[in-house]
C-alpha cells in the first residue's frame, strides 16, 4: 500500500540523514511481511516491514553538544 511504502521511504530518509551526519551507525536492517487485516476487504494482506537498528557514532555526543552550545549563543535568540 501506498502509506507503508511512504513510511518505509521515510524511514529509511531519516537512516540515512543520522548516518550522514555523523550521528548514528548503521548496526543491522532487517525486511520482513507481516499479515495485517485490511478493513476494507475484510482478509489479511501481506505489508512490507523493515527495521533498521542504529547506533550512537562515536562523535554524537560531541556533535550534539556543540549544536547546544550554537543554539544557546544565538544573538538571534537574544532580540
Amino acid at each position: 500500500s501506498q502509506t507503508c511504502n511512504a513510511a518505509i521511504t521515510t524511514v529509511v530518509t531519516i537512516a540515512e540523514i543520522l548516518k550522514n551526519n555523523g550521528l548514528a551507525i548503521e548496526k543491522k536492517v532487517l525486511t520482513s511481511t507481516v499479515g495485517m487485516k485490511d478493513e476494507n476487504k475484510g482478509r489479511v494482506v501481506l505489508k512490507a516491514k523493515i527495521e533498521i537498528v542504529l547506533g550512537k557514532s562515536e562523535k554524537f555526543d560531541l556533535l550534539m553538544n556543540a549544536s547546544n552550545v550554537a543554539t544557546e549563543t544565538d544573538p538571534k535568540d537574544k532580540e
